[in-house]
């Protein structure tokens, strides 16, 4: 006889009674839905939302800092905070060799996910990511269907539990730089659960369309229509559906619309001399027309232990930055690995982004306004399910990595909590 729950990272979780679909919606800052859905774009959403919860529930949650893809995404799949998963950032100082390197390798998790055991739990299971730097992570230890939107023209039965994609789908492979490699996720997911019925599914998206596209714009309108299509047709499927995102998006550009960014490697370097400090962007990653690399959190590592005191007291001072903590108090702050983040944290006030030098960043791809994320004023992300569901505790902050928790203990038929 098959057991009814599992547990994970000392989270329980009861398997699913009905097709569950959680979905993160990279970039989404909660005013992106309630434009849409006021100026008429999201009907099915407007539906799920309907005063009385008798369609849905709907809350806003918060998002891991730093305001990342991969921190946020694995969190989610796993339902702890980095300080137990141990993916602090896109990107990272490895401590042993001294060199900055992308936190896309398995070998960086501390924590199994949900995925894998759901999987193991004998549950037919099913991942799509936009970009393909995910995939390793979220299908870690998971057998079953797992493959990225930039590299489904390569997916093989062997390594990505699934062949011949681009037919499945019958869309041509996007651009990794566009919308349409989120609408491929979102079409890949539909096709997937008519033809596959997987027990559960997880859909990640990107947010290029986030990066440039205010809230309400025709751009972010459209986009968020499509979502919204996609959702219903997985709706009328009969699956319970979880959304939420990895972090939000804001403006980060000063009056006259250029970037407002902190140099933060240049300014240390003419207070206290090349060498002395190196300064790592968590938001690294291979993808960066959109950003230039630039978000809102940034660590620093200090070569002497004597200059730590000088340096906090400095940067605690500059206007740019919303806050600044030693490692520890970092770690404890943001439930981060202590290990793996610098000497010195440093948040950004909602409208800066932070650099290293600007010699090392390109913005010269930059055509609108710069948009991105990172800090505190990225963390709050919509938590939304298609089910009613019962009164929550009203003291307990809800976080993303709480959807799952939602949609399987929660939101299924005749579901008690676990």
């Amino acid at each position: 006889m098959q057991p009814s729950e599992l547990t994970v990272n000392q989270r329980s979780y009861a398997l699913p009674r009905q097709p569950t679909v959680v979905v993160c919606v990279d970039g989404c800052e909660p005013d992106y839905l309630a434009q849409a859905v006021a100026g008429g774009h999201m009907p099915w959403l407007k539906r799920v939302l309907a005063k009385g919860g008798k369609n849905g529930s709907a809350s806003i949650a918060h998002c891991v800092v730093p305001s990342f893809t991969n921190p946020n995404n694995v969190s989610i799949v796993t339902g702890v905070p980095p300080s137990v998963h141990g993916i602090c950032g896109n990107y990272l100082l490895d401590a042993e060799t001294g060199q900055e390197v992308l936190m896309n390798d398995p070998k960086w998790l501390r924590a199994p996910t949900l995925l894998a055991a759901l999987a193991q739990a004998g549950k037919k299971v099913a991942v799509v990511t936009a970009k393909d730097k995910l995939r390793r992570l979220l299908g870690h230890g998971m057998t079953g269907i797992c493959f990225s939107a930039e590299k489904a023209d390569e997916a093989t039965l062997a390594t990505h539990g699934i062949a011949e994609v681009l037919a499945l789908v019958d869309q041509p492979l996007p651009s990794v730089y566009s919308g349409a490699l989120s609408e491929f996720v979102f079409a890949a997911g539909v096709r997937l659960m008519a033809q596959h019925r997987p027990d559960v599914m997880y859909l990640s998206t990107s947010d290029y369309v986030q990066h440039k596209h205010a809230p309400g714009t025709p751009g972010a309108n459209a986009h968020y229509q499509m979502m919204d299509s996609y959702w219903a047709q997985l709706d009328a499927m009969g699956c319970v559906i979880a959304i939420t995102a990895d972090h939000g998006m804001n403006a980060k550009a000063g009056m006259d619309g250029s970037p407002q960014v902190l140099y933060l490697q240049d300014w240390l370097d003419a207070r206290y001399g090349a060498g002395t400090t190196r300064v790592i962007l968590p938001i690294t990653d291979p993808y960066v027309v959109h950003h230039g690399a630039l978000g809102s959190f940034a660590t620093v590592y200090i070569a002497s232990p004597a200059d730590l005191t000088r340096a906090m007291d400095d940067l605690s001072r500059h206007p740019d930055l919303e806050m600044v903590l030693p490692r520890n108090a970092a770690a404890q702050r943001f439930e981060l690995p202590a290990d793996r983040i610098g000497d010195i944290v440093c948040v950004a006030e909602r409208s800066t982004v932070i650099g290293t030098s600007a010699a090392r960043h390109d913005l010269s791809t930059l055509t609108v306004p710069l948009r991105s994320h990172g800090g505190l004023s990225e963390q709050r992300v919509p938590l939304i399910v298609n089910r009613p569901l019962p009164t929550l505790d009203s003291m307990r902050q809800l976080r993303n990595f709480d959807a799952f928790d939602l949609a399987l203990n929660y939101a299924q038929p005749h579901a008690q909590p676990a």
